[in-house]
């Protein structure tokens, strides 16, 4: 590796040079994320002194020869909401289009999308939880309703949140006559 970060290139198994110059190299790291947490948590913001911990940490976990071939190291923050629906309409979006070639058109109330990032959203792990949680509440239950024939080619059904069971279903969904 550090071959790739001096001479911007390196040799394989096999004697072939491939070459890096023209390469950005984005390392990441858990290091110190309970840190960033708790700073903001407290401050709403990482802190300096956060960032200088974190800093002692990765002295500790990483040799001064690997530490200063890196250009630059960025703390990054929680996602906020706004990009947490984002990536949750993204994800529905595929889901949408998978669910089209089936001849069926999907739709989710605002609620619903609400619910799945409340639901899927951890401040510690991130956005990865949203994926699991579309594909538990949703994607199973679409399936399922496939299967039983509830869900046909051709229906136009739409993903609600019930807060008498509480969770996601699934109904038909109604258009609303054009005045």
């Amino acid at each position: 590796f550090l071959q790739i970060l001096d001479d911007g290139r390196v040799t394989d198994y096999q004697g072939r040079l491939i070459d890096f110059k023209n390469t950005v190299i984005i390392l990441t790291s858990n290091i110190g994320s309970q840190l960033i947490l708790k700073s903001i948590a407290e401050k709403n913001e990482i802190t300096d002194d956060a960032k200088e911990q974190i800093d002692k940490l990765l002295k500790q976990h990483f040799r001064p020869e690997f530490l200063n071939r890196l250009d630059e190291i960025i703390y990054f923050k929680a996602l906020d909401k706004k990009v947490v629906y984002g990536i949750v309409e993204l994800i529905l979006k595929g889901v949408i289009k998978r669910v089209k070639e089936k001849g069926i058109e999907l739709s989710f109330t605002k609620n619903s999308i609400r619910w799945l990032v409340e639901e899927g959203y951890d401040m510690e792990f991130g956005a990865r939880p949203l994926k699991r949680i579309v594909q538990a509440q949703v994607e199973t239950l679409l399936a399922r309703k496939m299967i039983a024939n509830e869900i046909n080619e051709g229906d136009k059904v739409e993903v609600y949140y019930d807060k008498r069971i509480p969770g996601l279903n699934i109904r038909e969904k109604i258009d609303k006559p054009e005045a």
